[in-house]
């Protein structure tokens, strides 16, 4: 009985500790944020913080590994044939990943979380790309053809999510997947002869 009230005291506690991180990161410079706040916030002690987390670094990079994976598995719900369909679903996946957490974040954060945000999407599309292609490359094929992909999904999201490109975000994860499902293809209209 005393392991099951432990293990759900600690499932509630990461996302009470996640919610107090957002409600600060909207009022202070994430540099100002003090493990204090966060367990003010949360309504626990500093104890239970460092039973989750290490520092507030390693809170805001499980928040964002979460994230990214949560995005991924909610879109494309455990498919793994590559096609079309699935490569949009991966690019709505990134365009959901960015939109989270809607809060009103302050530059520091800014600065300090896009390098992040990048580096733990890219990493899920990997893995994930990985394992739906390993029955169709051959794993130097994959090892060629795994980042540049995920790097193609990636930035087209990105695209659409920092408003450089004004069509849907539909419209762009049909666009990103006939790019990727078939090729770079100059339109008939742009050829010069």
């Amino acid at each position: 009985m005393a392991t099951k009230v432990m293990n759900m005291r600690q499932t509630q506690t990461k996302p009470l500790l996640i919610d107090a991180f957002f409600q600060l990161i909207a009022k202070k410079d994430f540099e100002k944020i003090t493990i204090a706040d966060i367990t003010k916030g949360a309504k626990v002690n500093r104890a239970t913080f460092y039973a989750h987390f290490n520092d507030k670094y390693e809170l805001l990079d499980y928040i964002m590994g979460s994230s990214a994976s949560t995005a991924i598995a909610s879109r494309t719900m455990e498919a793994t044939e590559f096609n079309a369909d699935t490569v949009q679903q991966l690019v709505l996946a990134v365009c959901d990943f960015y939109e989270k957490p809607n809060v009103a974040c302050r530059a520091s954060y800014i600065g300090l979380v896009l390098p992040q945000l990048k580096e733990k999407v890219v990493k899920e599309l990997t893995e994930f790309l990985a394992k739906s292609l390993a029955d169709v490359y051959t794993e130097e094929e994959r090892n060629l053809y795994v980042p540049v992909i995920a790097q193609a999904i990636h930035e087209g999201a990105s695209q659409w999510a920092t408003g450089k490109i004004v069509m849907s975000e539909q419209e762009t994860a049909t666009k990103v997947a006939s790019f990727i499902m078939d090729g770079f293809r100059v339109p008939e209209r742009a050829k010069t002869y």
